[in-house]
């Protein structure tokens, strides 16, 4: 801030203060359309998600009040007896498929963008491979689940091959509505929401700290493990975090491939909603979302996505 003296008195008279650059207002009036969006299809719900969670309920209607009804509800009997309650055995059943979802993702889509970042010469051929692995989304999901089925399925092309080799005497019956098909359609799925950002966190690598690494003798290893993976970190934990949010709240997927026998959290709160228990199901959601919470803020401790953004 300027500081000026008085003529007459010869004191320092008060800072004046700058005037405010130009281009802050105009950068405030660009952010209005963005955060009326944001406020509109995201906060709003959001906050009538809470409230109704609160409200009162019977077969009939719902009834606005401020309750704790519903969320004492959800784990109703869970520490009451010894044994595990539905409401946890669930939690974990979804904590068990975003585990292994996650696990598989993370190694295949490091493994794809490691090969395409730094064993890709040509630029154009980089391109093209990294279309073709966005290429699952330009087809629906529930087509893509769907393609599933006449190959897992008991008279499927899978087990028809294995039967005709001779390898098994009877169709496996565990390749489709098991968890193995749960777990091998979120693959199929979510993979390319893993490759992108570790791909996009490899090319921006300089490729003159490799070139250092491999003359101070380190091997190829070595190298992945002390430069690579440390600087690829930001990616990996956007891809994470995508992968982990969206089957931690899928339905669709677990009750198409698990044959509606297998139960998630995404799965209880499409059936409250379906038996027209909203509040119960609001109050689910919440829970949920606190836990995703949670799950984002601790892997957002690990790297500032911001900075290094």
């Amino acid at each position: 801030m300027a500081v000026t003296a008085s003529a007459n008195t010869g004191k320092l008279a008060k800072p004046v203060k700058p005037p405010a650059p130009a281009g802050s207002l105009s950068a405030w009036w660009q952010a209005v359309p963005l955060t009326a969006v944001f406020a509109l299809f995201f906060v709003v719900p959001l906050a009538l998600i809470l409230m109704v969670s609160f409200w009162d309920f019977d077969q009939y209607q719902m009834t606005p009040d401020f309750s704790f009804q519903n969320y004492l509800a959800v784990f109703e009997g869970c520490f009451d007896s010894g044994e595990m309650c539905v409401t946890f055995k669930t939690y974990l059943s979804t904590f068990k498929f975003c585990l292994l979802v996650w696990l598989i993702t993370l190694v295949i889509g490091f493994t794809v963008a490691y090969f395409v970042a730094f064993h890709v010469r040509s630029g154009t051929m980089q391109t093209l491979l990294f279309v073709l692995c966005t290429i699952p989304f330009w087809t629906s999901n529930v087509i893509r689940m769907i393609a599933w089925v006449p190959l897992l399925g008991r008279n499927g092309l899978v087990n028809q091959g294995l039967v005709g080799s001779g390898l098994v005497s009877q169709p496996v019956d565990w390749f489709l509505f098991s968890d193995f098909s749960v777990v091998l359609a979120l693959v199929h799925l979510f993979t390319t929401f893993m490759i992108v950002p570790i791909f996009n966190s490899m090319m921006r690598i300089d490729r003159s700290l490799l070139e250092a690494a491999n003359d101070s003798g380190a091997s190829a290893w070595q190298t992945l493990w002390n430069v690579i993976i440390p600087l690829s970190r930001t990616g990996i934990i956007i891809g994470s975090i995508f992968v982990i949010t969206i089957v931690m709240g899928d339905f669709v997927t677990i009750g198409v491939m698990g044959g509606q026998q297998i139960a998630s959290i995404g799965k209880i709160i499409q059936v409250q909603s379906s038996y027209l228990q909203f509040p119960l199901a609001a109050a689910n959601a919440m829970i949920l979302l606190a836990l995703v919470m949670m799950i984002i803020w601790a892997l957002t401790r690990m790297v500032d996505i911001r900075k290094e953004l």
